[in-house]
């Protein structure tokens, strides 16, 4: 059997570095015959942060972020996160991050083991098995209007393809238990989970829509549909534009998340904005709604929990995101469709207390006692299932304390 010597590269990346550009690549040749190849990352971890990537002569193939320091890449398999296919001839690159970088600079080792025999893939879990909870849409009686349906569902949640701890089959089946309708799967940077994802919602049951988090250091977005990768090296006006030529759509995500927060400027801001992020932990904190007050005054509202584990405590669809949409949609299609055309509401989770503008009327459900604020009305709710005159402008219910419930476009 044929074995080639590893290759070695190694180098200092300098703050410098970091400022002219986020990504840099390290460039390597596999040797004549190898058919798969390894690379392994090794830097003090205790003095900054280096994401990893992969792109080949001919196109991106993966990505994984700080989630990992090492990855395969074979004909018929590769690591969570990257594609798999036969090495190309020609110049790779081991793409670097440079996510933190310390003033003095911070030494890097990049190892690439070529393979003349690809490497068996590493044992997959067991896919749990289904479950039989009803959707939260189907159990609180919600109408249909015009052909159309209210949905439940998480627009933001990441697995094993970049820094989640579940496989998609566990993510889906889980967001199923919670009593969603769809799922939408938005690892960092990659689309490698697209494969996997028709397969796993014709057998959980749960709506399954593409997604990938463009994710750099001045701000998230989420890009919804099969649209392929969105190369989240170049400017935040060419993501919008790769979306919107390919039918899918591009959302702010967690405008006012921390070191996440949004910072990349835009020609034209997107219509759809994540307002309601799981972050939004004292939501009587008004900061999310003036940001989506002075981002459009036709903003598309949406919530993501950016589920990545479960001691995070939060499971999918907390918060929930209502879509109306049409009742099938391969690939999530319809989904998609319903945000584009304006139609969600989002709520603190499948069972809390709701606001949907259904037609000419607003349908609040469970909300016995919460205020009904918008634009130019305010009104107390009285009962659990009530409907008034629908008002133009975003609408949000809130305790007598103000703490937001519910909201809708």
């Amino acid at each position: 059997m044929t074995s080639y010597p590893p290759i070695r590269l190694s180098g200092r990346w300098t703050l410098d570095d970091r400022l002219a550009r986020q990504v840099h690549g390290v460039a390597f040749t596999l040797p004549p015959g190898a058919r798969a190849f390894t690379v392994e990352l090794s830097y003090d971890r205790s003095a900054g942060v280096l994401d990893l990537g992969c792109e080949g002569p001919d196109r991106f193939r993966g990505w994984s972020g700080g989630a990992r320091s090492r990855y395969t890449i074979a004909p018929t398999w590769a690591t969570p996160g990257y594609l798999p296919g036969e090495p190309e001839q020609g110049t790779w690159q081991v793409l670097l991050g440079l996510y933190r970088v310390p003033l003095d600079g911070l030494p890097y080792d990049v190892t690439v083991t070529p393979h003349a025999t690809p490497p068996e893939p590493p044992a997959p879990p067991a896919d749990p098995p289904p479950s039989a909870v009803v959707p939260a849409s189907a159990r609180r009686g919600l109408p249909a209007l015009d052909g159309l349906r209210w949905r439940a569902g998480e627009l933001h949640a990441h697995t094993v393809h970049s820094d989640g701890v579940l496989t998609v089959p566990e993510l889906a089946t889980l967001a199923r238990s919670q009593g969603l309708d769809f799922l939408a799967v938005t690892d960092h940077n990659t689309v490698s989970h697209h494969a996997e994802l028709p397969e796993v919602a014709a057998r959980t049951g749960i709506t399954l829509v593409p997604g990938q988090e463009v994710t750099t250091d001045l701000g998230h977005a989420n890009a919804f549909g099969d649209i392929g990768w969105v190369d989240f090296r170049r400017p935040a006006d060419t993501w919008a534009k790769a979306a919107s030529e390919q039918g899918g759509l591009l959302s702010v995500n967690h405008p006012l998340g921390a070191d996440c927060a949004w910072r990349q400027p835009f020609t034209e801001r997107p219509r759809t904005a994540e307002v309601w992020h799981s972050g939004w932990w004292d939501r009587t904190w008004g900061a999310p709604l003036s940001w989506a007050q002075a981002w459009r005054d036709d903003l598309v509202y949406i919530g993501g929990g950016d589920y990545h584990r479960p001691e995070e405590n939060h499971p999918p669809g907390a918060p929930c995101t209502w879509v109306l949409a049409e009742p099938s949609g391969e690939g999530g299609r319809a989904i998609v469709e319903g945000i584009r055309a304006g139609r969600t509401a989002v709520s603190a989770g499948p069972e809390g207390p709701l606001l949907l503008r259904h037609g000419e009327e607003f349908l609040i459900l469970d909300a016995d006692g919460l205020v009904l604020w918008g634009p130019e009305h305010r009104s107390v709710i009285y009962g659990d299932r009530v409907t008034l005159p629908a008002r133009p402008g975003p609408h949000r219910l809130e305790t007598t304390r103000n703490e937001v419930m519910a909201l809708c476009t």
